[in-house]
């Protein structure tokens, strides 16, 4: 089996015969004399002859090094070119993003705002993944997500947006029809919708100001994936929902839907822009990032009723 090309040792091999120093080329490389002197060698003890005749004060080619400098130097200057090219395509905000967000957030508070960023970046395309489900950034091959949650993933890199309170609502004809709970006790589980990506199980955690903590397993008639499905249930007086406030705002600003248990509060989340890592960050993933903490930090959706 041929062994992998020593990319190093020619390259070392070039900027030397191109510079007439090893001590030159060292400086240009950015390396030790040593380094590239190694290099060299051993690209000699791998073909099997000498490329340079050394002299206290003078450094010639031998006749094998001129017949490879040629294709050396070619060899360098294109692996340079590739990566000043990978380079600037890195730095400039341009090309394909995968970006996934939950279904609700996106169809609602995301895609109204794109075309405000393809006007600023022409260059950038966008291809939206938008499912309540985790994805799996590095496996999946995505390049960010918005996600909504109590703490991020600690193995991905948190831009923390916005926080994201959580609601429970009921219809004003459940309430008049069934009483409003002032206490979680109170809430009849069969009547309470669930949602199915919740975190870790599909559970209300409550706690109030006295530091008492209550639990309620919604067991009512429908469970889903997306909480949107939830919302036509819950607005006929068919049960209680939980909803986050950028989903809630509008239906408590024209009473549809009414907040109760306003003395008990559930664990708040907070909306965060991630990436699988911070490390060269790509230009197109960074420009995203900030516009996104641009128009979704200081949200339209504050219910302060």
């Amino acid at each position: 089996m041929t062994k992998f090309p020593d990319f190093e040792g020619l390259a070392m091999f070039a900027k030397v015969a191109e510079e007439r120093s090893f001590a030159r080329a060292a400086r240009t490389l950015g390396v030790s004399v040593p380094t590239v002197s190694r290099a060299v060698s051993r690209l000699e003890e791998r073909l099997g002859a000498r490329l340079f005749n050394r002299t206290s004060r003078q450094l010639a080619l031998t006749d094998f090094g001129l017949r490879l400098v040629d294709s050396a130097s070619r060899l360098y200057a294109e692996a340079e070119a590739a990566e000043n090219a990978a380079r600037e395509l890195s730095s400039q905000p341009r090309g394909l993003i995968r970006l996934a967000v939950p279904m609700a957030f996106g169809t609602r508070w995301l895609a109204p705002i794109l075309p405000d960023f393809f006007d600023l970046y022409p260059d950038i395309s966008i291809d939206l993944h938008m499912s309540d489900a985790t994805v799996d950034l590095v496996g999946d091959g995505f390049d960010a997500a918005l996600r909504i949650a109590v703490l991020p993933d600690s193995s991905l890199v948190a831009r923390r947006l916005t926080a994201v309170a959580p609601f429970i609502l009921a219809a004003p004809a459940y309430l008049d029809r069934y009483g409003t709970p002032r206490h979680p006790r109170e809430l009849k589980a069969d009547h309470c919708l669930g949602y199915a990506y919740r975190p870790r199980q599909d559970v209300w955690r409550f706690r109030n100001k006295a530091g008492e903590e209550e639990v309620v397993v919604p067991a009512g008639p429908l469970r889903s994936t997306n909480s949107q499905a939830l919302i036509p249930m819950a607005l006929h007086g068919l049960g209680i929902v939980e909803l986050p406030e950028f989903m809630a705002h509008e239906y408590l600003a024209d009473g549809r839907l009414k907040a109760i248990l306003a003395d008990w509060t559930l664990p708040s989340g907070a909306l965060y822009f991630v990436t699988p890592s911070a490390r060269a960050r790509p230009a197109k993933v960074e420009v995203l990032s900030d516009f996104m903490v641009a128009r979704l930090s200081n949200p339209t959706w504050r219910w302060t009723g």
